[in-house]
């Protein structure tokens, strides 16, 4: 049986200071390049932790044979 709420559910006002994604002005948008550059170390440090250059070039080869080169 689902849990059912009872009594009024509190709504939480955004703090004064900070606006939610969607009231954010066009021009405070990130731009995708400074995503990847923020992405792109994070990305480096697991492939070289966990091994997955291998584990990459290994998929890489099995679509390859899939596709037929």
């Amino acid at each position: 049986m689902a849990t059912q709420l009872t009594g009024a559910t509190r709504r939480r006002r955004p703090l004064s200071g900070r606006l939610h994604r969607a009231q954010r002005p066009v021009s405070a948008r990130r731009h995708p390049a400074v995503a990847l550059a923020m992405a792109l170390p994070c990305a480096i440090a697991l492939v070289l932790l966990f091994g997955g250059w291998e584990q990459m070039a290994a998929q890489t080869k099995a679509v390859a044979d899939l596709i037929g080169r």
